[in-house]
């Protein structure tokens, strides 16, 4: 079930509700906020607890019977007033909302908090809560079939904005559209392989773009062999299920420009012939997160009436083994007529996005393209898991896709593409070798992609590998699929 999220004048404690939820800044009285006839016991609960307001903090203070329900006083640390952000208040808001979830609260009221000395104004601060309680309630439980172990779903989040209200009315769409974009990416993630097939994905993209002002063109076998991809066929070759390419077109009046956004959607990695081990295969599934990114984030804005024109484009494989695969030392032919000798098979993303990238450049020929792709362990190493890497080949575009991700709350770092490392690439036998060496990984993937868009071209690539799939529990994403970068395309696009 899907949460409900309304906005409210009245005060937290004036709302009926299972759960409230209070927002509290280091150093800070939780009792301060509540009534004189409250202040006592949840005085005493504060000290009992040894409650400070410290980042990830949560206070639990049982409040009197309402309306035949027990509620509950929630008060969630914010961690210091100098640290305070929208990134600080979505990830409370998070757990916050679990919690509520673990208590089986039905309705949850949220309180609006002030950000201290004025550092943002009530419509960052709404949005940030509203995403965060959302998002934070999301479970993937489709092949639960104990009712023990599945949540008891939140029915209503409901924001107590007070004199804000209106504000937070007036943001509450683009944050129910952001949290509803990273649910779809993360239930595509989430879903075993053998559901989420290039046909399935496409069947999926189609379905949401009918929903939407979306038109939608898949590409089959047939119709990719004569775009001449064959760097994409290449990698899908080894499976019995056929490859897809899926093209998705917002395109509202009067668009300021033509954003592109490209989706590596491999849709389970065994590695083919440089085959993976047992574990590097187990989260496999999620080697299309990019794509579900892109889908996500193209219905966003065309339900959001985004002021650019939005293309997604997707390639969708599976890279398997068998008589048919491609093999190590075997040269493709790209759509774009460079070759590139094959020196690993389980270096495919690229050669995938090589060819959907060329299809972008001429058959889209956009202001600005960006893709996104679980493309190198490299790019772990040298980020951790919990940031993307940013590269590209025009300044403007990164500031851009930074900027989107620091509203979105994403972590992002940019990272070098040095000429020099294209030595690295040099083949004895064709143009290109889709491998570097062992050091640079994530640089030498990148400038790989580079060669498949034009120089005059604004281009970037996000390497998603390390928060795409999320291994331990995390206050925001929880498990599995994180929907990483859907949000930052979105704000991308809403803010062109």
């Amino acid at each position: 079930m899907k949460a409900r999220m309304e906005v409210s004048g009245r005060d937290l404690l004036d709302l009926a509700a299972d759960a409230h939820v209070l927002f509290v800044l280091e150093g800070d009285a939780p009792a301060a906020a509540v009534p004189r006839g409250l202040a006592a016991a949840v005085r005493a609960e504060t000290e009992r607890k040894r409650f400070k307001g410290s980042k990830g903090e949560i206070l639990e203070v049982p409040l009197p019977a309402s309306s035949g329900s027990a509620r509950v006083l929630l008060a969630v640390g914010l961690g210091k007033r100098e640290e305070f952000s929208p990134e600080r208040l979505r990830l409370a808001a998070a757990a916050a909302a679990r919690r509520a979830q673990a208590l089986r609260a039905r309705r949850v009221a949220l309180a609006l908090p002030e950000a201290p000395s004025g550092l943002l104004g009530p419509r960052p601060v709404a949005r940030a809560v509203m995403e965060g309680a959302l998002v934070g309630t999301y479970r993937f439980e489709r092949y639960l079939t104990d009712p023990a172990r599945r949540a008891a779903p939140v029915e209503r989040f409901v924001l107590a904005a007070g004199p804000a209200a209106a504000v937070a009315r007036a943001v509450l769409p683009a944050a129910e559209e952001v949290a509803a974009a990273i649910a779809l990416a993360r239930d595509l993630v989430n879903e075993p392989a053998a559901a989420v097939t290039p046909a399935a994905f496409a069947r999926a993209a189609q379905r949401a773009a009918r929903r939407t002002r979306i038109r939608a063109t898949v590409l089959g076998p047939r119709e990719l062999r004569r775009a001449r991809m064959g760097a994409l066929l290449a990698v899908g070759q080894g499976s019995e299920q056929p490859p897809r390419l899926v093209h998705l077109v917002y395109k509202p009046r009067r668009a300021k420009a033509k954003l592109a956004l490209v989706g590596k959607g491999v849709t389970f990695d065994s590695g083919g012939y440089d085959l993976k081990t047992a574990d590097g295969m187990l989260d496999m599934k999620c080697d299309m997160s990019g794509a579900a990114a892109v889908l996500a984030a193209v219905v966003a804005l065309a339900r959001l009436g985004a002021p650019v024109e939005v293309h997604g484009v997707m390639g969708l494989v599976e890279n398997l083994v068998s008589g048919r695969a491609y093999k190590p030392g075997d040269v493709l032919t790209t759509r774009r007529g460079k070759t590139v000798e094959v020196n690993n098979t389980d270096a495919e993303g690229r050669l995938v996005l090589a060819d959907v990238l060329d299809y972008v450049r001429t058959q889209v020929r956009p202001d600005a393209i960006v893709d996104v792709a679980t493309l190198t362990g490299a790019c772990v190493v040298a980020l951790g898991p919990m940031a993307s890497g940013v590269m590209g080949n025009d300044q403007a575009l990164i500031d851009r896709v930074l900027a989107a991700a620091r509203t979105s709350g994403e972590k992002l770092w940019p990272l070098p593409l040095y000429d020099e490392y294209l030595e690295q690439l040099k083949s004895d036998v064709a143009d290109l070798k889709n491998t570097g060496g062992r050091w640079g990984g994530a640089l030498t993937a990148g400038l790989f992609l580079r060669e498949f868009v034009d120089r005059t071209q604004p281009w970037v690539h996000l390497d998603i590998a390390g928060p795409a799939f999320a291994s331990t529990d995390h206050p925001y994403w929880g498990k599995g699929g994180t929907g990483a970068a859907a949000g930052t395309l979105i704000e991308l696009g809403l803010a062109w």
